[in-house]
């Protein structure tokens, strides 16, 4: 039954849905096609589109076109804002489209490319192509998520509060977020631990290869997401082991500032040292996060 209705769908609406290179230097534009099924996802409709002119600035997008509009995740990979990719994110795509949203999952330019705040408008730029054509890909736009990992959460959390509130979305979720750059490059200055040096010359490279004073005091201003909180900012949920490189002081500071305009922070914190996806993958972390997306978009 529900093949037929997929097929019909398709039939009736002539989506096209393209392999990555035949979409990566255009926006969607509907028109007859095969139907490809690249990520074996089975019922579920994919395509690759892209946001911006760069190759990076590109995201696959996953939805049910079944004549429902459906709230929508975004998903932000991370890797030291200098690498990584969306393709390693293939599985929880895969269960955030089995939980009947639609997922849009982001490549973003990186810091090897581009200085902040060039992600921040990816994504961003990426989110307003995703309302444009939101009766495309069966999306509400009013009623979406952003969830990233470790570099990403940073990136999805600089959304969070960018402006005075972002129409539409209704959370942010970092699982361990770099909130903080500047405590990064403070905690890697003098440590033992390879990890933190590696974060601190990582944000180093995203500021455009410089250190946090004199004329790019600003754009280390810029990378500090607790600095922009205001009244009508998404409400976040952050996740981080007790002993990982990215401690849950970072998000502590955050749920301080962002509580002081009354928008609330939940700050999970688990046992161990497991950093982003590892930590995503530990019993019940993608429940909790599942859950607390689930009581706000549905």
């Amino acid at each position: 039954m529900r093949t037929a209705v997929f097929a019909g769908v398709l039939a009736l609406a002539a989506v096209v849905l393209t392999p990555v290179a035949a979409s990566a230097n255009k926006e969607p534009t509907p028109g007859p096609t095969d139907a490809i099924d690249q990520y074996g996802l089975g019922d579920f409709a994919s395509e690759t589109v892209s946001y911006g002119p760069q190759a990076r600035q590109a995201m696959d997008v996953w939805w049910t076109p079944d004549g429902q509009q459906r709230p929508g995740v975004f998903l932000i990979h991370g890797g030291w804002w200098s690498g990584g990719d969306k393709r390693y994110m293939k599985e929880i795509v895969r269960q955030y489209a089995e939980l009947g949203y639609t997922v849009f999952n982001l490549n973003y330019r990186l810091s090897g490319d581009a200085a902040w705040p060039a992600q921040r408008s990816d994504a961003l730029a990426a989110i307003a192509l995703a309302r444009k054509h939101a009766e495309r890909w069966a999306f509400d736009a009013s009623n979406y998520v952003v969830v990233g990992f470790s570099a990403g959460g940073h990136i999805a959390a600089a959304v969070g509060t960018y402006g005075d509130g972002i129409s539409g979305l209704k959370g942010v979720v970092g699982l361990s977020p770099i909130i903080s750059p500047l405590r990064a490059y403070s905690d890697g200055e003098k440590s033992d631990d390879p990890n933190k040096r590696k974060l601190r010359t990582a944000a180093i490279r995203l500021a455009g290869g410089c250190a946090p004073k004199g004329k790019c005091s600003r754009i280390w201003a810029s990378m500090e997401v607790a600095w922009h909180a205001s009244r009508k900012d998404a409400p976040m949920l952050t996740v981080h082991s007790k002993d990982e490189f990215v401690p849950p002081v970072q998000s502590q500071l955050l749920k301080t500032m962002l509580g002081q305009v009354g928008v609330p922070v939940t700050v999970i914190t688990q046992p161990g040292v497991n950093h982003s996806n590892p930590l995503y993958r530990e019993p019940g972390v993608a429940e909790q996060v599942q859950a607390w997306i689930a009581e706000r978009i549905g």
